[in-house]
C-alpha cells in the first residue's frame, strides 16, 4: 500500500495511544477511518480529532475478544465505507505477574485480547481486504501489533510474552501463505519498544512481580522512564513500514536493542536478566 489517500483503514484500540495517533495521521493523509475501542470517551475524542480532515470516520464500541462482535464490525465497516483496505489490530492490555502468581482468569483475559483479538480481527477482515486488493490499485494490508516482548522474554511478563510471540509467529506464517498464492493482501508485524501510552497505567498487577525483582508500586514509574517514543512518531514509522511492505518493523531505538538481544545465544541475555532480578531482590 503506497498511498493511503482514498483508502479505508480500520483500527482497534483507537481510543488512545498508538491507535489514536495512527487514526489522526491517516486522516491527515486522506484515508477514511473505521475505529473501535472499549473506551467510549476516548474513542469519541479520537473521532473529534479526526473529523476536521474531510474524511469519513465511523466508530464502534468493540471488545476484540468477542469474535462475533468483531465479524459484525468488519461487515459493517465494509458496508459503510464500500470496502476496507487495511486492518490494524492494535488493541492490547498488559499483566504484571509471574506465571505462578497469575490466575488462569488473568492469563485468559490477556490472551483473549492480545492474541485472539488479533486472530479475530485478521480473520474477520481478510475477505474484505482480498476484495479491495483485487478491485483496486492498492493491495489490502494486515498490520498486527506485537511488541519487543515478542522478541525477548522478560520475567514477570509470561502471559504478555506468550501473546506477543504468538502474534509474531501467526503473522509471519500468514504472510508466507499469502505470498505463496500471490494474494492481493500483505501483512506487517509491528514490534514497538517503550511508547508513551497509558498501557502501563491500565495494567493488571500482582505483588508476585516482587519475586522477580520488581515492585507493583513502581511499575508505571519505571515504564514512563523507559518509554522514549511518542505515539505520533510510532504511527509514522508504522505507516512507513506499510508503504514499504516490510515484514516486520522495530519501533523506537530500544526496539533495535531488543532485536539485537534476540539474535544472541539465549543464555546470554537470560543470564543478564537473572542477575539483574537477583540484585533487585537483595
Amino acid at each position: 500500500m503506497r498511498n493511503f489517500r482514498g483508502t479505508t483503514v480500520a483500527i482497534t484500540g483507537a481510543g488512545s495511544g498508538i491507535g489514536r495517533a495512527l487514526a489522526i495521521d491517516l486522516a491527515q493523509r486522506g484515508a477514511s477511518l473505521a475505529i473501535s475501542d472499549v473506551d467510549d470517551a476516548g474513542l469519541a475524542e479520537t473521532v473529534g480529532l479526526c473529523e476536521g480532515h474531510a474524511v469519513k470516520v465511523t466508530s464502534q464500541h468493540l471488545d476484540v475478544a468477542d469474535r462475533d462482535a468483531m465479524f459484525a464490525w468488519a461487515d459493517a465497516v465494509a458496508d459503510q465505507h464500500d470496502g476496507v483496505n487495511m486492518i490494524v489490530n492494535n488493541a492490547g492490555v498488559t499483566l504484571g505477574a509471574t506465571f505462578e502468581g497469575s490466575s488462569i482468569e488473568d492469563f485468559e483475559w490477556l490472551m483473549n485480547i492480545n492474541f485472539w483479538g488479533v486472530v479475530h480481527g485478521t480473520q474477520a477482515f481478510l475477505p474484505h481486504l482480498r476484495a479491495a486488493g483485487s478491485a483496486g490499485p492498492e493491495h489490502g494490508h494486515v498490520v498486527n501489533i506485537s511488541s519487543v516482548f515478542g522478541l525477548v522474554s522478560i520475567p514477570g511478563q509470561s502471559a504478555y510474552n506468550a501473546a506477543k510471540f504468538a502474534v509474531r509467529g501467526f503473522t509471519d506464517a500468514l504472510r508466507i501463505e499469502l505470498e505463496i498464492e500471490r494474494a492481493p493482501v500483505s501483512t506487517t508485524t509491528i514490534h514497538p519498544g517503550g511508547i508513551k501510552t497509558n498501557i502501563a497505567r491500565n495494567a493488571r498487577l500482582t505483588d508476585s512481580i516482587h519475586d522477580v525483582g520488581a515492585e507493583a508500586s513502581d511499575f508505571t514509574t519505571e515504564f514512563d522512564k523507559l518509554a522514549r517514543t511518542t505515539p505520533e512518531k510510532a504511527a509514522g514509522q508504522i505507516l512507513k513500514a506499510v508503504e514499504r511492505n516490510r515484514r516486520r518493523a522495530l519501533i523506537g531505538p530500544d526496539a533495535v536493542l531488543f532485536d539485537i538481544a534476540s539474535r544472541l545465544p539465549a543464555g546470554l541475555y537470560q543470564r543478564a536478566l537473572i542477575a539483574s532480578g537477583r540484585r533487585q531482590l537483595k
